[in-house]
């Protein structure tokens, strides 16, 4: 299980990061793999509203860490933490600039039809702190992230926020802050961590494995923590494969390889499923492993792409009703 989190705040060792910090390392501690994205450190050129997006499901900005990197990290994400101050009754620009960027995966769910693999499964939580103690400090904010959460496939599961918080070191000696992060933390992650960890593996992480992953989260993310990974990942994922998959509803374009051994080292498995690639694996401590043997699409006609699609799919289908 991976949670990611968005700290929005441009101040150095403000409250805002302290909060973030604080929540990110219980889910830490519960057996989540996390990572922050400081916001105000990224690269992120702001929404050119082009309309772009909205035909062909991609932002037409490619060079910004948003492209590079933020969205794929998004994609990934089982649960992601948004965190921010109040500023004039919402988050801060720096963070909106994000927000505002992920018109891109609206357009693919509502104009395009495409689900994420992960949209039944992934989670959303907000952060928040502000200075004043006025009854509707976070209205405009939760309003916004709400939207934001339905924009990137995340249900919106709650917040923690607290007024009065201005000068440094307030949400430090706030009464019970550390009591909250664990309640709320503990109710956001637990069900995601105790699922069945499954990875789906490759030779090139680019086609087969990917597919397999994400007919897992999509039919049985509730149940499944499916991940896949490569012994010799590809640059790039195979691009049929984005069109066949897209074919079933299913967006795959903001996904990236990964390389085996990382993913084996920093999770625990509990099933790894191979393609047919003929290799050897490593060996992974108290995981049964099961092999496919599937044929390898790459370079084949469509029609081919689309049969192993299918038989996938049906392979999928019988492992979680097992």
């Amino acid at each position: 299980m991976f949670a990611l989190g968005l700290q929005g705040s441009p101040r150095k060792n403000g409250n805002t990061r302290y909060l973030l910090s604080a929540f990110m390392k219980e889910v830490q501690t519960l057996g989540a793999m996390i990572q922050t994205i400081d916001v105000c450190n990224e690269n992120i050129t702001a929404c050119l509203g082009c309309g772009f997006c909205e035909k062909k499901g991609r932002c037409i900005i490619t060079d910004d860490d948003m492209a590079t990197k933020i969205y794929t990290l998004l994609r990934r994400a089982d649960v992601i933490v948004v965190a921010t101050p109040v500023f004039f009754f919402n988050m801060t620009s720096q963070l909106k600039t994000l927000v505002d960027r992920c018109q891109t995966f609206w357009s693919a769910k509502y104009r395009l039809k495409l689900k994420d693999p992960l949209v039944k499964t992934r989670r959303g939580f907000m952060l928040s702190v502000g200075g004043s103690r006025g009854e509707n400090l976070f209205d405009g904010l939760v309003l916004t992230t709400r939207y934001f959460f339905d924009a990137i496939g995340a249900r919106y599961c709650g917040s923690l926020v607290y007024r009065g918080i201005d000068e440094k070191g307030d949400m430090r000696n706030y009464p019970d802050v550390l009591a909250d992060v664990k309640r709320e933390a503990g109710k956001l992650v637990l069900p995601l961590v105790t699922r069945k960890r499954i990875l789906f593996v490759c030779r090139e992480n680019a086609c087969r494995s990917q597919m397999a992953a994400a007919f897992a989260s999509h039919l049985a993310g509730d149940r499944i923590d499916a991940q896949c990974a490569g012994s010799e990942p590809a640059d790039r994922i195979n691009p049929d494969m984005v069109r066949v998959m897209a074919e079933k509803g299913i967006d795959m374009q903001f996904r990236k390889t990964r390389a085996l051994e990382p993913m084996i080292a920093e999770t625990s498995l509990q099933l790894l499923v191979t393609m047919g690639c003929g290799e050897q694996y490593p060996f992974v401590p108290g995981a049964e492993i099961m092999d496919w043997d599937l044929p390898d699409p790459a370079g084949r006609s469509l029609d081919f792409m689309r049969s192993v699609r299918d038989r996938i799919e049906d392979r999928v289908r019988s492992l979680i009703h097992q």
